[in-house]
Order: C-alpha cells, then structure tokens, then sequence
C-alpha cells in the first residue's frame, strides 16, 4: 500500500476552514482551532488522492463535522456518560441525516451537519446517500454503545470491544464516503458480497487499532482510561501495559495480513468500481496511520507543542509483529478467515 496524498491538499484546507468558520459548527475560537488542526482535509485527501476537489472538500468536512461531534457530543461533555439522552440526540442527528426537510435548531452541530450532506445529495447519486446514511447510523450505534459501557464502568471483554469498535471508531461512515469522493458507485452485489464486507471491516479495525495506538496518550492525560485495546487486553487477559502494547500490535497485523490476501483475490475479478474501492480501503488503513502520526490531534493537548517534527520520515516495519503474541481471533471477526470468502 504505498503512500498517497492528493495534489491540493493545502488549497482544499484552505477551502474548509473557511467553511467551517461560516457554518458556525464552532462555539468558540479555541474550539475553532482544535477542530481544524485535526487537519481532517489532510486525512481525506489520503484516502481518496485522486478526487475532484468539490468532492474531496465535501467528504472531508464530514470528517471535520465528526471530530466536532466526538469531541463535544461522545467524548465529554454531559451526555458523555448518559446513554439514554445520547440516544435521543443520537436520533434527531441521524433523521437530519436521513431528511432534507428535517429542522433542528436545538443542536447547533445539526445544521452543518444537514449542509454537508445536502452537498453529498447534489454530488452523489441516491444509492451512494442511502449508503452513507446507513453507515451514518452504524457509526451512531456503536457509540452508544460504547457510552452505555462508559456510563455502567464496564470494560468490555475482546469480543465485545471488537464487535463495538468496529461501529464506534467512526469508520463505516468514512470509508462509505469513498464512492462520493471517487465518484464510482460499486455495483450492489460486490459492495454487499460477504468479501467485500469483511474486507470493509478489516480495513476498519486496523485503522481503529492504530487509532487506539494514536491516542493513547491524549486519552490518559485527560483522564479517559476506560475502553480501549490496552485497558481490556490489560483488564481480561491479565496482561502488563507493555505485554498490551504487543500484543494488540500483533492482533492489528495478523488482520492486516488476511486483508491483503483477500484483498488482492477479489481484486483479480473485480469490477473498476470495485477496484477504486479497494484502493481506497488500502489507502485508507496507511494514509490513516500517517494522518495519525502527525497530527496535534495526537501529538498535542492544548496548546503543548508537537513533539514530532512533522518533516521527518516515518519508518514502517519490513514484516509484522510476531502472530503468536496475538490474542485468539474471536467470534465476532471470525469469519474473516472463512476459506469460502476467497
């Protein structure tokens, strides 16, 4: 999967700042700040390198509408521990989502969010909507899902951390875009076809593990050290923060490795939609980790200085973490391994 960055990154970001002052998705300058150095127009524009500007700018604003939400709305902030009221909010976003006449005027993070996908309704095609807004609803799922644990001081054993990451991390939504930024809707009985969806998965989990990996920090000094891949390895397999840090690093390859095995057996009778897709997924899961490593988001609280030079190079490992440090693959991944997906 080699590296991938759209040509008109910096032109583009300019593009959604701009944006996002006027749409007033901020309450505050210091807010303002926070969410455009998540610089989510750099993060895109990784995924889908080859996208027509309008179309990579609309994506991404989804993007920075997320990393809004998340951060007042998921993470902290009232509702952050109180499923029942999340779930109510949690339906009036998704049926703004889903109607273009629906009003909503008692969030203020509504609004923009019915602006962008107004704009994927005049770029993209009624199927590739219906999808996002389907995916949309998972992501929505999976957190309340993930507050509910958050709430009752659960920490969730493996299978269930994987099955609720999988929906939390925010990835159905955002690799759904992949066909409006690309402009390529994939025929109904690829996209649905049990390879293709785990593939969709395994693309989703890897980036959500490296994202774990990412914020680890942030998350510790602000005190969050509820659910995440360390706290239920450490918790459920009695395993030290070290031994964690292995061993969630070994899980993470052993799923990138079957990714890329399935990944080039569909390819080689795919459609072209399909294969930009595919493409997609595998530029997804790098520029992610990339997007990731760099950004204040990870590397910076506050007003704390980057402790990375963002000009350096990163170095990528040349074979994957040892498999035998893995945990056993569980139930609710499973079937990613079925011989008959190839």
């Amino acid at each position: 999967m080699e590296p991938a960055i759209h040509p008109r990154v910096q032109e583009i970001e300019r593009r959604a700042n701009i944006w996002i002052r006027r749409s007033q998705m901020c309450a505050t300058d210091d807010e303002y700040r926070w969410i455009t150095a998540t610089h989510s127009v750099n993060f895109y524009a990784r995924f889908a390198p080859f996208a027509d500007d309008d179309r990579l700018l609309a994506t991404a604003l989804w993007v920075y509408w997320g990393f809004a939400f998340d951060d007042a709305r998921c993470d902290n902030g009232p509702l952050s521990s109180r499923p029942d009221q999340f779930a109510i909010l949690a339906g009036r976003v998704q049926r703004a989502v889903e109607a273009p006449s629906a009003s909503d005027t008692r969030e203020r993070l509504i609004p923009p969010l019915q602006k962008i996908v107004g704009t994927f309704r005049t770029l993209g095609s009624p199927v590739q909507v219906r999808r996002f807004a389907l995916a949309h609803r998972a992501w929505l799922s999976g957190v309340v899902w993930q507050i509910g644990n958050e709430a009752a001081g659960t920490i969730p054993d493996l299978d269930e951390y994987l099955g609720m990451r999988l929906l939390a991390a925010g990835g159905e939504p955002t690799f759904a875009m992949l066909e409006l930024a690309n402009n390529a809707e994939i025929p109904a009985g690829e996209l649905d076809s049990p390879p293709v969806r785990a593939l969709t998965e395994m693309a989703i989990l890897v980036a959500a593990l490296d994202n774990d990996r990412h914020s680890a920090q942030k998350e510790a000094m602000r005190g969050h050290t509820g659910q995440n891949i360390y706290t239920v390895l450490m918790r459920h397999h009695r395993l030290s923060l070290a031994e964690a840090l292995v061993s969630a690093a070994a899980l993470r390859d052993r799923v990138l490795d079957r990714f890329l095995q399935l990944a080039a057996r569909v390819r080689a009778r795919a459609s072209m939609e399909l294969r930009t897709y595919l493409q997609g997924l595998g530029h997804g899961i790098r520029g992610n980790a990339e997007w990731g490593l760099r950004v204040p988001r990870y590397l910076s609280l506050g007003q704390v200085p980057d402790p990375l030079d963002s000009s350096t190079s990163l170095h990528w490992a040349e074979s994957p973490t040892d498999p035998r440090a893995a945990p056993g693959v569980t139930p609710s991944i499973a079937w990613w391994w079925d011989e008959n997906l190839a």
